[in-house]
């Protein structure tokens, strides 16, 4: 585990979390982040090599339960205003459902076939406050990034 790769992932997703924060998490922000940092761009293959080689060096993704492996790679912090970051392994399943108080953006990055998150392609994701889902891959196998809003996420134990 290398603190400089920490480090220098903190700081890459803290570029992004600079320009989203105090905005409300909606379609808007979807479109804003998908033009300046989806699927092709600079930011996504920088975030998407970070996140593989975390992955690889075991510190990102070093859980595994029900069928997809996942962790919290940084807890809420001024640092990325605010965001909490997990990151999930996941192949052709559903997760648990949960209901995100404060919101919840997402960025997925496909490893294997043509992997949707939420029947979404490549690219941000963002859920509003109050939203729920039970977060679902299909088509393949991805990785997903999870921005949390001071971290806040409630499972609710339904299907």
């Amino acid at each position: 585990m290398s603190a400089a790769a920490r480090e220098s992932f903190q700081q890459l997703i803290a570029g992004i979390t600079a320009e989203i924060a105090d905005r409300p998490l909606d379609a808007a922000l979807a479109a804003d982040l998908n033009a300046r940092h989806g699927a092709g761009s600079e930011t996504y293959r920088q975030v998407f090599e970070a996140c593989r080689a975390a992955v690889a060096e075991g510190w990102m993704c070093e859980r595994e339960g029900g069928g997809i492996r996942y962790g919290r790679v940084i807890k809420p912090t001024p640092a990325l205003h605010g965001f909490s970051v997990d990151v999930v392994d996941m192949q052709d399943i559903a997760g648990p459902h949960h209901e995100h108080p404060n919101g919840e953006i997402d960025l997925l990055m496909p490893l294997e076939g043509e992997a949707t998150f939420d029947g979404q392609p490549a690219g941000w994701i963002v859920y509003g406050p109050g939203s729920a889902h039970r977060p679902t891959v299909r088509q393949g196998r991805a990785l997903v990034l999870y921005l949390l809003p001071e971290g806040a996420i409630r499972f609710t134990g339904r299907e």
